[in-house]
């Protein structure tokens, strides 16, 4: 996905949207890219500088340009907290012609044994939470994201000045411990608000059901980058 991003922008400087710690944008920085990022934690955006990442504090709306533009602008699992127009709309700003605005998202596709174990130990402690992540066990979970993926192209859209969006899709696996996994898991949606006690209940349900897999478990990832060139005036 970085290759085809950077082949198809008209040049190497790439403003990383919500760039966090720098994942995305030590890619970037591999793929022989100038990165700047854009992140509203401090905290990250500090760990993003000691990994020789540049950042700048702020939200993306909120950023001040002071007149540099870009080649192409990414978001690593981040556009989602952008307002779609108006994130359109600065972006249409900062590239330059034939400019690159490419958002992209992890999409997941967990193993049903373990999604099935984190559902029932999430019931279990929060039996009353109208978040039951049901849905989770038989829907698809690209088609659980393609809401976000409308809204991120009818930004786009909205905002003018673009090529229609399209989506790119790439396809990985990444195969996690039982320990790598449950590190994780309190950093996910709904469990991030737990307790210390009803996360360790649902902690150990999805460590049991991994312990029955071996120990480990594959997970396959479909990423979706939502894509568009900039066309018309800044």
């Amino acid at each position: 996905m970085v290759d085809r991003i950077v082949a198809l922008s008209p040049g190497p400087d790439v403003l990383d949207v919500g760039c966090g710690t720098g994942i995305a944008a030590r890619q970037f920085q591999a793929a022989g890219c100038r990165v700047l990022g854009v992140e509203p934690d401090p905290r990250m955006a500090e760990f993003a500088r000691r990994s020789g990442v540049q950042a700048e504090v702020a939200t993306f709306e909120a950023w001040e340009p002071g007149g540099r533009d870009f080649d192409a602008v990414v978001a690593g699992t981040a556009w989602h907290w952008v307002d779609p127009v108006a994130g359109a709309l600065k972006a249409r700003h900062v590239l330059r012609p034939g400019g690159r605005l490419a958002p992209f998202h992890h999409v997941f596709h967990t193993p049903p044994e373990v999604m099935e174990a984190l559902v029932t130990a999430y019931r279990r402690v929060v039996p009353d939470s109208p978040f039951t992540l049901s849905s989770q066990l038989t829907g698809s979970a690209l088609e659980a994201y393609q809401p976000l993926f409308a809204r991120i192209a009818g930004g786009i859209r909205e905002a003018g000045g673009f090529s229609d969006p399209e989506q790119w899709r790439f396809g990985w696996e990444r195969s996690y411990t039982r320990d790598e996994w449950l590190d994780q898991l309190p950093t996910f949606g709904n469990l991030t608000q737990l307790p210390p006690g009803r996360l360790a209940v649902v902690q150990a349900g999805v460590g049991a059901a991994i312990d029955a897999l071996g120990g480990s478990f594959t997970m396959p990832y479909t990423t979706v980058a939502v894509t568009a060139a900039r066309t018309g005036a800044p």
